[in-house]
């Protein structure tokens, strides 16, 4: 009985908020309530936690390795050949490959943070955002690179072209050789 009257009393006082860094954040408090007053106070998150994914398109090279090491498939990606290099990334890795997809379903994400480990340009990580509520499912896929099918179309088109023009001169190349021999 003498803790029930301890809490009814310390219910009065506001929960002192440490940082994760400080000694004594996992030590019990005595004073204060058992909870928080959320939204108004949080508790304060680390920094290197595993929270909602972001992606840096401008670094990203489109390489497909975070869909492909994904155990729940949340990542989908689609890409297209370009036909000449499309620039670089922060760290001077030279882009080939157009984005013509890049969603992360947030909703099936388990948070396992292999997509982040994987990603050779280190475009992907983990944010300090965890609480995200919405009103319908669907908005928890996050679209990073839509591009419109036209535009897909056409870039296919050209690649194709790209690629049918050095097959022909490569035929070319190897019919002159054999009558040249």
């Amino acid at each position: 009985m003498s803790l029930t009257w301890q809490h009814l009393f310390a219910s009065k006082k506001r929960r002192v908020m440490d940082t994760v860094k400080s000694a004594n954040y996992f030590a019990q408090q005595d004073k204060g309530t058992n909870t928080i007053q959320y939204p108004s106070q949080e508790l304060p998150v680390p920094e290197v936690g595993r929270y909602q994914l972001d992606v840096e398109m401008d670094d990203c090279i489109v390489c497909d390795l975070c869909a492909k090491v994904c155990p729940v498939d949340c990542i989908a990606i689609e890409s297209i050949k370009g036909t000449e290099a499309l620039g670089q990334t922060s760290d001077g890795t030279v882009k080939r490959l157009y984005a013509a997809h890049f969603d992360i379903d947030m909703a099936k994400c388990m948070y396992c943070g292999l997509c982040t480990v994987v990603c050779p340009t280190e475009c992907i990580v983990m944010t300090n955002e965890y609480d995200v509520s919405v009103p319908e499912l669907a908005d928890l896929t996050y679209v990073f690179a839509h591009m419109p099918a036209e535009e897909a179309d056409e870039k296919r088109r050209l690649f194709d072209e790209a690629q049918a023009a050095k097959q022909a001169a490569k035929l070319a190349a190897m019919k002159k050789k054999d009558e040249g021999v």
